[in-house]
């Protein structure tokens, strides 16, 4: 007795519905049109000019680096190439591509440090100078695994008195609470204002003009008592200690309204005075953990919440020292800073002992703003920095529009060509094939919109090709399938078994032609570049979903038409009769 087998019917249906729900996202993500590349629709250009005189190999690194970002899937077909000595040229498909500066010009040097002193906990220094409508409170830290973030805003409070604190033993260092108080007041050690800070102020009070060599070098002088200050190299304890010299610095500094938040360079191994972007100052510690401990880094919404936020991966060393801050830091009202490009992003404190290794930062981010600070953190830090304002200008396809044209004209001639010869030459089941195909071309329109909006994939000559050449790999399979069905029924089986017996024998070998082509597409897509990953990856798509058409809609097809005496009896134009197998009669009957 013949296995039951799984109603045709069923299948069809749940496949149909599932094609639907492809189309629905297509319409969610509201494009009908494929994003197409640098050679059919043109893109964006953009030159980048590297400061100073950047050797050979950090120039290639940055390079490669760029590439990453802008095209870490592979499938976005932006082409990234050096020019002379100090520039970068990144040519990106569609116009208008400004949105991709801060992408690619971010040096993403990403660093967590721990406040020392800060305007809105009033550490070190009196709050006077915070800018109009910052709270003096610092945000927290959700642990364990949560999260890291926020922003320090609301209405400044008056003025506030700092607590003094008593004198630490040795080093010359201020205990936390020490510092220069509104007119002048040093500390409480005299309330007479000398003219030293106006010396080094070059005459504005604001700290930030380094007229002649004294201004400069109060930070210079930060980094030298620094690095003789033995409790450096232990930032958990030096931001209770921290150097009289940064305070110092730190006391004088005022964030500036342009340029940049830092007068210091970055550097892991010195403190650092800088800015959020709300105009904060923060004397912060040697940097605990670097970007390049990051395993991973995406943008995502977490749950139950509206607002976009960067998460964070550390690797094992990482991970580590992150749950030993936490540690440390749990329970107190001391913050710690994550510091992009020597400005502060966020300083919570901590509100639980994180031992996961993952961590968010939040603040007022849009998903594409999220995504490209996350792309800028994934692929790692740039090598070198790039002056402001690169050239942007919009370029032209590289091939001719009517290149695209004729490459669609010969894609439609090579389908309709198979669909005829099957037509002709199966006849009545030759239907299954132009119903395949019909659905198969389909449902690859429909992956193609889809993943340009997802996944930023962009079709281009070679990925049409690709696209071209699976139709000759899908009709193949129906071909397997047509003659297997064939010879059951030479045997004498009759239409209905001779499908599920053919079936068996059939997908045998269509699985292992398709995998082979899948296999040839991966190696091609993983040790190619450019636009040749676009057609290893068109090749690839198209042979997976023929896989999924040959078992959930062609096979199911022909065992719904083996139910009717058209096919199972052996109507001439049914392509299953007597002539047509090469017998004296056709196998009658319908049942097995």
């Amino acid at each position: 007795m013949a296995r039951r087998t799984s109603g045709p019917g069923r299948t069809l249906v749940a496949f149909f519905v599932s094609t639907a729900v492809l189309f629905g996202l297509v319409a969610l993500a509201g494009s009908w049109t494929p994003q197409l590349g640098l050679d059919l629709q043109g893109g964006t250009s953009i030159t980048l000019r590297a400061e100073g005189d950047p050797s050979e190999e950090s120039l290639e690194e940055a390079r490669k680096i760029i590439d990453d970002r802008v095209n870490g899937s592979g499938v976005a077909e932006a082409e990234v190439t050096t020019q002379g000595g100090q520039d970068i040229v990144v040519e990106v498909p569609g116009e208008n591509r400004r949105d991709l500066l801060d992408t690619v010009q971010r040096t993403a040097q990403l660093r967590f440090r721990l406040v020392a002193c800060s305007q809105v906990d009033g550490r070190c220094q009196s709050t006077t100078g915070l800018p109009e409508g910052v709270i003096p409170e610092a945000p927290s830290t959700d642990g364990p695994g949560g999260s890291t973030g926020g922003q320090q805003q609301g209405q400044q409070q008056g003025d506030q008195q700092l607590e003094q604190s008593e004198q630490p033993e040795g080093n010359n260092r201020p205990t936390v609470g020490f510092g220069v108080k509104t007119g002048g007041e040093s500390g409480g050690e005299t309330e007479q204002p000398t003219e030293q800070p106006a010396q080094q102020d070059g005459g504005n009070g604001n700290g930030n003009d380094k007229q002649g060599n004294k201004q400069g070098d109060v930070y210079e002088q930060c980094v030298t008592a620094a690095a003789d200050d033995p409790l450096t190299d232990d930032p958990l304890q030096w931001i209770d200690q921290p150097t009289s010299e940064c305070v110092a610095a730190f006391s004088q500094y005022q964030c500036p309204a342009d340029g940049p938040a830092s007068p210091m360079t970055d550097d892991p191994d010195a403190p650092l005075v800088t800015c959020d972007e709300d105009g904060v100052a923060y004397l912060l510690s040697p940097a605990m953990i670097e970007g390049t401990e990051l395993a991973d880094a995406s943008a995502a919404i977490p749950q139950g919440e509206i607002a976009y936020v960067v998460q964070l991966s550390f690797d094992g060393g990482g991970t580590n020292t992150f749950a030993e801050i936490s540690r440390s830091l749990f329970g107190t009202e001391k913050q710690f800073a994550i510091v992009l490009d020597g400005e502060v992003l966020s300083a919570p404190t901590m509100n639980g002992v994180i031992v996961d290794g993952n961590a968010q930062i939040s603040g007022d981010f849009n998903e594409e703003g999220a995504s490209s600070l996350a792309t800028s953190l994934k692929f790692g830090a740039l090598p070198i920095a790039f002056e402001d304002d690169p050239l942007t200008q919009v370029v032209g396809p590289t091939l001719a529009g009517d290149q695209l044209s004729a490459g669609l004209l010969a894609g439609g001639i090579g389908l309709g060509v198979v669909m005829l010869y099957c037509l002709l030459y199966y006849r009545g089941l030759g239907t299954v094939v132009i119903a395949s195909l019909v659905v198969a071309g389909a449902i690859t329109y429909g992956m193609v919109l889809l993943l340009s909006e997802t996944a930023g994939f962009t079709l281009t000559l070679p990925g049409i090709a690709g696209l071209i050449v699976a139709v000759g790999i899908t009709a193949d399979s129906f071909i397997v399938l047509f003659e297997r069905i064939r010879d059951e029924m030479r045997d004498g089986k009759s239409m209905r078994v001779a499908v599920e017996s053919g079936w068996k024998r059939a997908r045998n070998t269509a699985v292992a032609a398709d995998a082979v082509s899948i296999l040839a597409a991966v190696i091609l897509y993983i040790f190619a570049a450019g636009v040749v990953k676009g057609f290893a990856f068109a090749l690839g798509l198209t042979t997976i979903i023929d896989l999924v058409v040959f078992f959930f809609f062609t096979k199911p097809a022909v065992s719904w038409l083996a139910r009717f005496p058209f096919f199972h009896s052996g109507h001439k134009l049914s392509g299953l009769n007597a002539e047509t197998l090469g017998v004296d009669r056709a196998p009658a009957g319908g049942t097995a």
